[in-house]
């Protein structure tokens, strides 16, 4: 969900900004070498960032005029490139069309059953003070580790243990609401008392989270709601695109060569 809600808040413009942005008359910030540069150029969300914005843009187009300049759009592996970004771009900007009126707004009864679904997020909402040991090991380490994990009376104890047998690890102390947690552990945390440890399988090896305090911080439905509209808007987008990559094959006529060639 993190990563999620993340790409979210990171997300482009929406389509109506985009539109107004593009019926407005391209403003010119500078030319090099008699090429022109607009605004619209310069992609930043801040305004004391657009002068650090207009130099990186200015430095990549004189590269590209050296680049030109010496043929290197000619070369195969330079084509290649640009025509798989090029399809990248394509099937990307189709997804985008084909998944925005899944993105309306979500309905109150949408928002208020994904509110009660997930009580350690909203109502039971807590934040938490942690010490996490994060271990990088093959999965017969980690089963061993986790029988020690329960002997163990603090990490410090658990990371002499591992330090003995030369594993990887990082020790860190964290402060986190529940929403920035993997919810997958946030069960078990709620049934934790300060002091005691729990292992979560973390591929490439495990997280081991000891538990220094946790505090009440809930979000009532009108707090959360429009961080459930949010996320609940991602995941619909990425249903519908799910939805229509699978439509694509099932109508597509697809035949594998080579060794990828598959028996009937």
């Amino acid at each position: 969900m993190k990563k999620l809600l993340l790409a979210l808040l990171l997300a482009a413009p929406t389509a109506a900004c985009e539109k107004v942005a593009a019926e407005r008359p391209a403003q010119l910030v500078a030319k090099v070498n008699g090429t022109e540069i607009s605004i619209h150029q310069l992609r930043t969300g801040a305004s004391g960032a657009v002068a650090q914005a207009l130099e990186r843009v200015i430095d990549r187009e004189l590269l590209v005029q050296r680049a030109l300049a010496e043929k290197l759009d000619r070369d195969p592996q330079v084509l290649q490139a640009i025509e798989t970004s090029r399809r990248q771009i394509l099937a990307q900007a189709y997804l985008e069309r084909s998944v925005s009126a899944a993105a309306a707004g979500s309905s109150r009864d949408e928002v208020g059953a994904f509110y009660a679904e997930n009580p350690a997020l909203f109502a039971e909402r807590r934040l938490y003070r942690v010490r996490e040991l994060v271990v990088s090991a093959p999965a017969e380490l980690v089963d061993v580790l986790r029988a020690e994990a329960a002997r163990s009376r603090d990490l410090d104890e658990l990371a002499a243990w591992l330090r003995s047998r030369s594993a990887k690890f990082s020790i860190d102390t964290l402060t986190q609401p529940a929403e920035q947690l993997p919810l997958a552990y946030l069960p078990q945390l709620a049934r934790m008392k300060p002091g005691e440890i729990a292992l979560f399988a973390a591929p490439p090896g495990a997280s081991v989270i000891q538990l220094v305090h946790a505090e009440h911080a809930p979000l009532t439905e009108a707090q959360a709601a429009p961080l459930i509209e949010q996320f609940l808007a991602g995941r619909k987008r990425l249903e519908t695109a799910a939805a229509e990559v699978k439509r694509l094959r099932e109508v597509a006529t697809i035949e594998y060569l080579g060794e990828f060639k598959r028996g009937n």
